[in-house]
């Protein structure tokens, strides 16, 4: 039901469906509103090349106007979610690139966190086994993490000579787990268990591994089927407000909360309310 005067919001050629999107570096399935991505090469951990980089860019782009996705989860086939970068089909050739290769390397990988961060949907990273590298910036870049007691999570970027400032982990990691910790794992490239994970606040909680993609999906059709537009809006502020001092963030979150005010979903919570029911968002 709709409780507000105008149209649909849906402009043409401003939304699109994702459920036929058929990747090809990578397994990716749409059912419930959840979009699941798994990084298939399990018999190498699931190594990034340089075409999984530049599909899952594209990809996490165009879900910002996929009406048909509402959460999204990313994880790892097998028993690994992903060792980084491939050694032969990535490391290797970067050894011979010049620096405008090489930097024109570095701004696509920084792409893809940025259209992860982007992207409205909330992202959930189940996480077992090998979570190391860009894998690490992977999981990190995601809204929220699940984790196992077996997963192994590091930022080796130092351990074959290369800062540990890679696609963003300088500012997405300490702000996650704070400034000691994220020093101490950015410098020494060290792994950090599951429990310690979870226990620094990296990952949100510990599943049996049998039961982590299961419970990643749960937590997103949970999600899916809360008030999206309002999601999206968080997950906005989240973002925006890392460079705003305390008062300009009160006064965005003024306009942020103004604008879900003024959306179907609150009216419908509101009258459900009322009613004593269970509000069915739609995210308009």
């Amino acid at each position: 039901m709709r409780y507000l005067p105008g149209q649909a919001h849906q402009l043409p050629g401003n939304r699109s469906r994702l459920a036929d999107y058929t990747a090809s570096h990578f397994r990716f399935e749409v059912e419930g509103g959840v979009a699941t991505v798994t990084l298939n090469r399990p018999e190498r951990k699931n190594p990034l090349t340089f075409d999984t980089y530049a599909e899952l860019r594209d990809l996490f782009r165009a879900l910002a106007y996929a009406d048909d996705v509402k959460a999204i989860v990313i994880t790892g086939a097998g028993d690994n979610f992903c060792s980084g970068g491939d050694v032969h089909d990535i490391i290797g050739p970067l050894t011979k690139l010049d620096m405008p290769g090489l930097l024109a390397f570095t701004r696509m990988t920084g792409d893809l966190v940025k259209a992860m961060r982007a992207c409205p949907q909330p992202v959930i990273a189940a996480v077992d086994g090998v979570c190391a590298g860009a894998g690490a910036i992977l999981s990190l870049s995601s809204d929220m993490r699940i984790g196992t007691a077996r997963s192994k999570t590091a930022f080796l970027f130092t351990r074959v000579g290369l800062a540990g400032c890679d696609m963003g982990a300088c500012a997405l990691l300490p702000r996650v787990i704070g400034q000691g910790r994220a020093a101490e794992l950015l410098y020494t490239g060290r792994s950090m268990s599951g429990t310690e994970a979870e226990r620094w606040g990296f990952f949100n909680s510990i599943s049996e591994p049998g039961a982590l993609l299961a419970d990643a999906q749960a937590l997103a059709a949970a999600l899916a089927g809360g008030p999206t537009f309002a999601h999206g809006m968080t997950k906005k502020m989240l973002q925006q407000e890392w460079n705003m001092g305390v008062d300009e963030a009160i006064e965005a979150e003024a306009q942020a909360q103004a604008i879900c005010m003024a959306t179907n979903d609150f009216h419908r919570a509101y009258h459900a309310f009322v009613a004593r029911q269970q509000p069915q968002f739609e995210g308009d």
